[in-house]
């Protein structure tokens, strides 16, 4: 089975996959935040796109589900928001314009594509924006909690460091955390968390 169809019979199947409410490691962030350019990729059902959109926000958002773009579409339209999401996949991607903040949130790849991906947020950030991330830790296949059960597509540390060495890493850490998104992610849960500036 492709990896979009994958997806969208999951966002199928579920009235939510991660929940309707933002990652709470974005939310604080752009809580004390200046309202400018931001880009989500792989946002799903757009849970932090229209948190974010409705602080003021401009966002840009991409998924590889047809399925996932189109509910968050109609979620937005419902609340009165907008934002500009598109189906994409991470190898499609190209850095196009420049942001003041992007919020890679539990975004899994393998690390050939995570190396390339990587890179080219970096190109699409503006001078003095930042990258918050928020992924699963490779110690988080010892947990039933959510996430891919392949431990090459979980982060550590030492990677985020190698990937964003340009970078000026203001937080890195792995901690664990009850997970409450929805019904994939659920319960206790390793992490890790960066925010690095250009």
């Amino acid at each position: 089975m492709e990896i979009s169809t994958f997806w969208d019979n999951r966002y199928t199947e579920n009235e939510t996959v991660y929940g309707n409410e933002p990652n709470i490691f974005f939310r604080e962030f752009i809580d004390k935040a200046i309202p400018r350019s931001l880009l989500l990729p792989c946002e799903g059902e757009g849970r932090n796109a229209i948190y974010a959109a409705g602080k003021g926000w401009l966002v840009d958002a991409f998924d590889f589900s047809r399925v996932a773009v189109q509910k968050a579409l109609q979620r937005a339209e419902k609340e009165n928001l907008s934002f500009h999401y598109v189906q994409k996949s991470l190898e499609d991607f190209e850095s196009e314009k420049k942001y003041k903040l992007i919020a890679s949130i539990y975004v899994h790849m393998g690390p050939t594509i995570r190396q390339i991906f990587h890179h080219k947020i970096i190109d699409s950030l503006e001078d003095g924006g930042a990258i918050i991330l928020e992924a699963f830790s490779k110690k988080q296949i010892q947990f039933q909690s959510g996430g891919p059960r392949d431990v090459n597509m979980m982060y550590s540390k030492q990677e985020l460091l190698e990937d964003f060495a340009n970078l000026k890493i203001e937080v890195l850490e792995e901690v664990l955390i009850d997970l409450e998104e929805g019904g994939f992610h659920k319960g206790e849960a390793s992490v890790v968390r960066m925010i690095a500036v250009k």
